[in-house]
C-alpha cells in the first residue's frame, strides 16, 4: 500500500494529510486456484477479467462479501455439473459434512396427523378451542 503525505503549516502549527489508496475492492486469489472479485472492480476492469476466464480461471462475483456470481469458461465442469448449495456451503466452511453417511432421519417414527390437526392444536394451545 502506498501512502503520499504533505505537510502543511498553519500559524506555527504542523498537520499531516494523509491518502491512502483504498484497497477494499482488490480482487483477491484463494487456495483454490480461483479468484474472487466486486461488482465495481469487475465492472472496471472487465476485459481483463474476460481474459483470465478463457484463459481457464474462475472468477468469483462478490457482493457485500457475498458470492452472488461466478464466472467460468464455457464448457468447463461447473456448467456440466453445478454444484448444490449444501456443497456450496461445505466448501465455504459454513457447513460441516455428516461424519456417517445415511438419513439421520432413518429411525425416526413416522408420524402423521390428520388434516386439520395443526391449526387445533395450536388454537388449543393458545387457549381458543
Amino acid at each position: 500500500m502506498t501512502t503520499d503525505t504533505t505537510e502543511r503549516g498553519r500559524a506555527g502549527s504542523r498537520s499531516r494529510v494523509g491518502r491512502r489508496r483504498a484497497v477494499g475492492n482488490v480482487a483477491t486469489c484463494g487456495y483454490t486456484g480461483g479468484m474472487e472479485t466486486g461488482i465495481r472492480e469487475l465492472k472496471d476492469n472487465l476485459s481483463r477479467y474476460i481474459r483470465r476466464v478463457e484463459a481457464g480461471q474462475r472468477i468469483a462475483v462478490t457482493a457485500h462479501g457475498r458470492v452472488v456470481a461466478e464466472l467460468v469458461p464455457p464448457g468447463s465442469a461447473a456448467r456440466q455439473s453445478p454444484r448444490s448449495r449444501w456443497d456450496e456451503l461445505i466448501i465455504s466452511g459454513a457447513l460441516r459434512p455428516p461424519q456417517e453417511a445415511g438419513d439421520p432421519f432413518e429411525d425416526w417414527p413416522d408420524i402423521r396427523l390428520p388434516p386439520g390437526t395443526a391449526a387445533q392444536l395450536i388454537d388449543a394451545d393458545r387457549g381458543k378451542a
